[in-house]
């Protein structure tokens, strides 16, 4: 039987909340348990979104097939080689990932390595690499990796143990908001410990499965990005995942000038208006927002300036609460 028909833009998926009772699962590869309760049914999906009972992990149950999730990236999801925003947006997303290096180099020895799993458009690695670090990546998407630093040496594959890496080559490894898209997380993070050298860092940023802005938005949650993202990641289960894999938790952040806010934002306008799901975050995009029409446009442009200030205040409390939209761990190797 084919899948059902999906939206033509790649954010505007109808969530519906579901109450159904709890049901079996494999045992949690972060807790244990052996049941699971079902949260959200997503559309053009068959499998339901499913929160364990134990620790709260979310994922799609049962989860979803290789080919199937292939098909949730096409080209468009990556925008232009080197390029996925409107200009000024573009540049001021690499303007704060260029700011975000002094915290991601931090304690990198001089010239040391650092890879970045699921680069992307590799956004990390001119800034990296402009400091002496060797810059390696990962990715999935062919596609994605048009564009990157030359610097950067990034091999193409699915999953983190199949990039063909030596053990102990790295000083630092990033896995910034990609954990939630990958099929088999924990095997990554199993991969990590195995690449770092022992000290090395690893550095691990997710949305918040169990933080107030998740809580409050429910099916409308921006962040919840179904349904690319296939595992939800409460703070304390992303926090016990890498401690069982020989890390120590040194810090953990709570405040993303870049996620939070704008994750109020838009899941206040999925919530309470009819505009299409994902609509002001499609409008940023540097082609899918001419889809949209101009009174739409003009409405959301309006929100966006309006509602800043209020989704950053409520995005420090709520930092200041340890309950941020999106939450980074700072692991080291034993």
């Amino acid at each position: 039987m084919p899948p059902p028909p999906v939206p033509a833009s790649l954010y505007d998926r109808a969530v519906r909340p579901i109450s159904d009772p709890d049901v079996p699962q494999p045992a949690c590869e972060i807790c244990g348990a052996k049941t699971a309760r079902p949260l959200f049914e997503i559309e053009g999906v068959d499998a339901p979104i499913v929160a364990c009972t134990g620790c709260g992990l979310g994922r799609f149950h049962p989860m979803i097939d290789d080919e199937r999730i292939r098909s949730f990236y096409p080209e468009n999801y990556y925008g232009e080689p080197g390029t996925k925003f409107r200009p000024i947006l573009e540049r001021l997303v690499r303007a704060v990932a260029a700011r975000h290096i002094g915290f991601l180099s931090r304690d990198v020895p001089s010239g040391g390595s650092i890879l970045d799993v699921g680069c992307g458009r590799g956004v990390l690695f001119g800034p990296l690499a402009d400091r002496g670090f060797r810059v390696f990546g990962v990715e999935a998407n062919e596609h994605a990796i048009r564009g990157c630093d030359a610097r950067a040496e990034v091999r193409i594959a699915t999953r983190l143990s199949d990039a063909g890496f030596e053990a102990e080559s790295f000083d630092q490894i990033v896995i910034w908001h990609v954990l939630e898209h990958m099929v088999d997380p924990f095997d990554a993070i199993a991969e990590c410990s195995r690449l770092l050298r022992p000290g090395g860092r690893l550095i691990v940023a997710v949305p918040n499965f169990e933080s107030w802005q998740a809580r409050w938005s429910g099916p409308h949650w921006f962040h919840l990005d179904p349904p690319r993202h296939l595992y939800h990641f409460p703070c304390s289960a992303l926090a016990t995942l890498v401690e069982k894999h020989g890390f120590q938790v040194t810090s953990s952040h709570h405040f993303s000038l870049r996620q939070n806010p704008f994750g109020w934002i838009q899941s206040a306008l999925n919530r309470f208006t009819r505009q299409p799901t994902g609509g002001l975050y499609t409008l940023l995009h540097q082609h899918e927002g001419a889809a949209l029409s101009t009174t739409t446009r003009v409405g959301m442009w309006l929100c966006l300036v309006a509602a800043t200030p209020l989704a950053i205040g409520l995005s420090v409390i709520a930092a200041w609460l340890r309950t941020g939209a999106t939450v980074h761990v700072v692991a080291v190797k034993q």
